[in-house]
């Protein structure tokens, strides 16, 4: 797949030699609170990460799981997911390692991955589950529009406890781009 290019990041494939890179986002208990998993060793790392490239290189992929850079550098930044699910639709995911967050990267990264859901893949519908604590995850998506739905209670099993999940929506009529 060709990357696909926001305002300030880039969104591309997953390598193998992104492993530092990538560990240090899925390693990290300040980026993995939110998540819906525990922080990684550099070894679950490398295992999580050979599994999304091989998912990537499968003709029929179940997810477009891709690395986030900035347009100036080829450094992983962070990782943003859309995974086709139901009938025309998909689910958003994103992380920003915490060294990053505060420049806008989370919504430039979320935004392209909505134009690709609704653009390419043809979704109707994206949905995105967030933590409800993680107010800046909250706030990336209701500045592209999203719904909320409602709660998702006990979701996740993450950190050793049950976490709920705020979800919302959008709709393929509801996306403006811009």
């Amino acid at each position: 797949m060709d990357p696909l290019t926001g305002d300030g990041i880039r969104l591309r494939e997953l390598r193998p030699e992104d492993l530092e890179d990538f560990f240090a986002i899925v390693g990290d208990d300040r980026v993995t609170s939110w998540m819906a998993f525990d922080s990684h060793t550099r070894e679950s790392a490398e295992k999580m990460l050979t599994g999304i490239v091989t998912r990537s290189a499968q003709e029929d992929r179940p997810d477009y799981m891709l690395a986030v850079t900035r347009l100036d550098d080829d450094q992983v930044i962070g990782f943003g997911r859309i995974a086709p699910s139901g009938t025309r639709a998909g689910k958003l995911g994103y992380a920003i390692g915490a060294d990053h967050w505060g420049r806008g990267y989370a919504t430039d990264a979320a935004r392209t991955l909505v134009k690709f859901g609704f653009g390419t893949l043809d979704l109707h519908r994206i949905s995105a589950a967030i933590g409800p604590e993680n107010l800046a995850s909250v706030a990336v998506v209701k500045r592209l529009g999203f719904s909320y739905e409602g709660r998702l209670r006990h979701h996740v099993f993450t950190n050793g406890a049950w976490r709920d999940s705020l979800l919302y929506s959008l709709l393929e009529t509801e996306f403006r781009v811009g």
